[in-house]
């Protein structure tokens, strides 16, 4: 198996159109070079061999980043959940979070989403909610940290080591740990290309003038803006940044500005994935892009200050001189700056999530849930986001949070089935059948997400958790249909046999019903929570229940024989709806057994782990191995 990163939507068209951006520079540079006059061969400058160059440079260097956080989010990804789940309600805790997920899933708006969800579900205030957006950008600069590296002698030796890792492991670590090491070298690979083919431009009057208008710090922010508005990666421009720096075209003040709106541009990618998204996601979306651009407007007049205490806290090469120190210091001092810049910020702001929360409400009021046609909810999902999709791990989870979610709408459901069926009139009962659409709607959606799931790339660990979800939900759809079909009819046979339930009846019925609600509830809690006891307590009501029904149904039958008036009728209404209820608890003890399964799988993996830790070391220790 060979990991190559995930084929969705952001990853195909963020590479043509940076290089279509890139493309059409060059042939503006070359058409004002060919305006200029200069025809003799000395003059002439090596265009295609530039655009090439600089073309397949830019390919490989967004290709590697690709892969190196693919297989980051893919290695780390589980790890996610339990750090995630453990955010708290301080707010600078929040912040570390919030910078420690994003440095290794690479992208803040992945970090968005997630907090969305979090607030949405009620787990998080928004105030607590922009303190882990603020941490989120300080996690990016780790991209600009790492490409400001010079290791580019060593970029052929990583790939060929990330290729051999990634294409002969036997475990789906070692291949990813070869992907990163595999695309960390394709960035460097990427870099040393662009770096080449741009060492001509030193002698392109044009370029270098354009240069030095750079150094108008709004200019700068303009472009870099507009550049990462347009790939939507803040990561890519920075490191695009560095690579000129690297050949001395950029002074450290250009190269600020130059980051500074790259924090602005990457905005665009929060804001078109909060269009269509409940209000969560649209204050959410806004806070990110008031965050970054009140930075900006902090610091806009604070470049030369910022650029000289920079210079004083990284490394310096005073040996060198003119364009060649320039070239060996600015990459790192802006990668610093970088860093230095969204810290600053972040610690400036924390104090304030309160009243930044109340300003983001203020901006982006509440509004009123979206209702049907029919005046009812319109249904969507909390926590099924695409941008979570490059990072499965999270996206399943995600998957489990709604699951719970469908357990609940199917729970209230359920819980009014007694009541109507047995004392329901005709509207009540129409009214009652129309509930399951919901389910059916979000059973839909639940199935298109989890298809997107599926064409990514997912370890053998995932694509069992994915067929586990997939049997949850469609368990909990039967379900529905269940309530929506079967149960509905046994309401409307008690109307026309003009039928009433007697109290014994009933209280044994709510018996029944109340052991296949609890069996419900502890199946969800088992598939979402991974709680063993709710197994159990799932497992344990099957004897239960097969002896309540027996019981019952001998009781029944005592009565038909004695030829009692409506007792057959009543009695085939009983029968009816005690079937439903055992379906339903069919389904549940599905759930529970698919839990079980999953448990099992996970607790085997463990042991295997720990049994092959045991032989190490008992290998080491010049010990026998335990047979």
């Amino acid at each position: 198996m060979f990991l190559t990163p995930s084929p969705f939507p952001t990853v195909r068209w963020r590479l043509p159109i940076a290089l279509a951006v890139v493309a059409c520079a060059m042939l503006l540079a070359q058409l004002s070079w060919a305006e200029s006059g200069a025809t003799t061969p000395d003059q002439l400058m090596p265009w295609g061999t530039m655009t090439m160059g600089l073309l397949g440079g830019l390919a490989l260097f967004l290709y590697g980043m690709e892969m190196m956080a693919d297989a980051l989010k893919a290695a780390a990804g589980d790890r996610m959940r339990t750090i995630l789940a453990k955010l708290t309600t301080n707010r600078v805790s929040g912040a570390l979070t919030g910078a420690f997920v994003t440095a290794i899933i690479q992208s803040s708006s992945v970090t968005t989403v997630l907090v969305v969800g979090f607030i949405s579900a009620g787990l998080m205030s928004l105030s607590q909610g922009v303190g882990v957006i603020f941490g989120a950008n300080i996690g990016t600069t780790i991209t600009a940290q790492i490409v400001a590296f010079k290791v580019t002698k060593a970029a052929s030796l990583l790939v060929a080591i990330g290729f051999m890792l990634n294409a002969s492991g036997k475990t789906d670590k070692l291949r990813q740990y070869g992907a990163m090491i595999m695309g960390l070298g394709l960035i460097f690979l990427g870099m040393s290309m662009m770096s080449n083919a741009m060492q001509p431009l030193r002698a392109y009057q044009p370029f270098l003038d354009m240069m030095i208008s750079m150094q108008n710090p709004l200019l700068g922010i303009l472009v870099a803006a507009l550049f990462t508005g347009l790939v939507q990666s803040s990561s890519a421009t920075t490191g695009i940044v560095i690579v000129m720096a690297s050949q001395g075209f950029i002074t450290l003040e250009a190269g600020i500005a130059l980051a500074f709106g790259a924090n602005i541009g990457t905005c665009v990618t929060a804001l078109l994935a909060a269009i269509g998204k409940p209000r969560e996601a649209v204050q959410a979306a806004m806070a990110h892009m008031l965050f970054n651009v009140m930075g900006v407007l902090l610091w806009v007049g604070f470049i030369h200050p910022l650029a000289d205490f920079i210079t004083t806290i990284s490394p310096q090469s005073p040996e060198l001189q003119g364009i060649a120190r320039i070239a060996a210091e600015t990459p790192r001092q802006i990668a610093n700056a970088h860093t230095v810049f969204n810290i600053v910020n972040a610690l400036i702001f924390l104090p304030f999530s309160v009243p930044f929360a109340w300003l983001i409400q203020k901006l982006v009021p509440n509004t009123p849930a979206p209702v049907e046609k029919s005046g009812r909810p319109v249904v969507k999902p909390l926590y099924l986001d695409d941008v979570l999709l490059h990072t499965p791990a999270l996206a399943l989870d995600a998957t489990r949070r709604e699951i719970r979610g469908l357990g609940m709408r199917c729970g209230l459901i359920l819980n009014d089935a007694l009541p109507i069926v047995l004392h329901g009139n005709a509207e009540a009962l129409a009214a009652y059948k129309n509930r399951d659409e919901e389910i059916d709607s979000l059973y839909e959606q639940f199935i298109n997400y989890l298809g997107k799931i599926s064409q990514g790339h997912l370890t053998e660990a995932h694509t069992r958790e994915m067929i586990t979800l997939v049997n949850a939900v469609d368990a909990l759809e039967n379900i529905g249909d269940i309530i929506e079909t079967n149960l509905v009819h046994i309401g409307k046979q008690r109307l026309h046999f003009g039928m009433q339930i007697n109290q014994q009846t009933e209280r044994f019925l709510r018996e029944v019903h109340q052991l296949v609600m609890e069996s419900l509830e502890d199946a969800v809690r088992a598939i979402t929570e991974r709680n063993s006891e709710a197994i159990e307590r799932v497992l344990r009501v099957n004897e239960r229940l097969d002896e309540i029904i027996t019981r019952s149904s001998i009781n029944h039958l005592k009565n038909v024989s004695q030829h009692a008036p409506g007792h057959v009728e009543q009695y085939s209404i009983v029968r009816d709806f005690l079937d439903k209820m055992r379906r339903i608890y069919s389904f549940t003890k599905a759930m529970a057994r698919l839990a079980e399964s999953e448990a099992h799988s996970n607790e085997a993996v463990e042991q295997f782990i720990s049994e092959a830790k045991q032989h190490v070391e008992s290998v080491e220790q010049g010990e026998p191995p335990a047979k």
